[in-house]
């Protein structure tokens, strides 16, 4: 075999349910694969080659960490890179992924994440390239950050007839990738989470969001979600100046619980998503959400349904 197809889900956060870290575990995360996909092709090579930059910056690391000769990795379907969408994390897991079958090496996607150093912090990125759905894990370990993988505590297939109707504004982009490009420093020095929030975000996930979705219960699990995003945003508004990471972003948000009963910005933005069920009021969603972007310096708005199988990794 000289060449394999990875086709892997984007994925969305919610938010991180303890901050505190004194039971001993740190962030906890909540979110979703959605049927967004990235598709890259890799072949054997004598050397590493790519035509995209920060895939030959993982394919780098993986082929001198895993001591294979070299690899060429085309990225055929791209996710937005640094929008909340986990671009980073869905393509290092693939080539990596793509590495292992090519070169026989038996690694377990955990194993690669270990290996590329992704997905350590928050494991939200790992499960659904692996598992796909809706996703709980339940934090590193305060004393072995970074030594291991967050473990998977809650996983689910969301409901085929659930669309997320994502928005991607373009003109918050700038801010964001600021933010990001700081975010290590951000987060060394993050305010300890006061307790009593993490006690409440905990709750939040564990008696509204989780038996909402086992129950199939949109508005319940949607209104859960939404207090859930809103209260982290509280907690993150003195990084990223405000409860939403843009007032077109905070904006839109109402323009979607006018709709709806779930709005959540991922991860630091500037994506934002709302959950509908069926495709007319997606799409009645979507038209509203194109306009106003439209006239607020553009953007992209689409509809789709959740990944509830994860990554497929295809012989080509």
């Amino acid at each position: 075999m000289d060449r394999v197809v990875v086709r892997a889900p984007a994925h969305l956060h919610a938010g991180n349910f303890d901050l505190t870290g004194d039971l001993g575990r740190l962030y906890g995360t909540v979110g979703f694969a959605i049927d967004y996909q990235l598709e890259i092709s890799v072949e054997k090579s004598d050397f590493i080659a790519s035509n995209d930059m920060w895939a030959k910056h993982y394919a780098e690391a993986l082929v001198k960490r895993l001591g294979v000769k070299g690899v060429k990795v085309d990225v055929r379907k791209k996710i937005p890179a640094f929008a909340g969408l986990g671009y980073n994390t869905t393509l290092a897991l693939s080539i990596g992924v793509a590495i292992s079958k090519l070169y026989d090496l038996g690694l377990r996607v955990e194993d690669v994440a270990l290996t590329v150093r992704r997905g350590l912090i928050t494991a939200l990125g790992v499960y659904a390239f692996k598992f796909g759905g809706f996703i709980v894990e339940g934090g590193f370990k305060v004393n072995l950050k970074e030594k291991m993988l967050p473990p998977l505590i809650f996983r689910v297939d969301v409901p085929e007839n659930w669309l997320f109707v994502v928005a991607l504004p373009e003109k918050p982009l700038s801010k964001v990738r600021e933010i990001r490009e700081r975010e290590d420093v951000v987060l060394e020095s993050l305010e300890q989470m006061p307790s009593s929030l993490s006690d409440a975000l905990s709750r939040i996930v564990l008696v509204k969001v989780i038996p909402s979705i086992i129950e199939r219960d949109l508005d319940s699990f949607g209104e859960g979600l939404t207090l859930f995003n809103l209260k982290l945003g509280e907690f993150w508004s003195r990084y990223q100046g405000g409860v939403y990471c843009h007032p077109i972003v905070e904006e839109g948000v109402k323009i979607m619980l006018r709709r709806s009963k779930c709005a959540c910005q991922s991860s630091w933005g500037p994506t934002f998503y709302s959950i509908v069920e069926g495709e007319a009021r997606a799409k009645e969603l979507v038209e509203e959400l194109r306009a106003f972007l439209n006239a607020n310096g553009g953007g992209k708005v689409f509809y789709v349904k959740a990944d509830n199988d994860g990554a497929e990794v295809l012989e080509d």
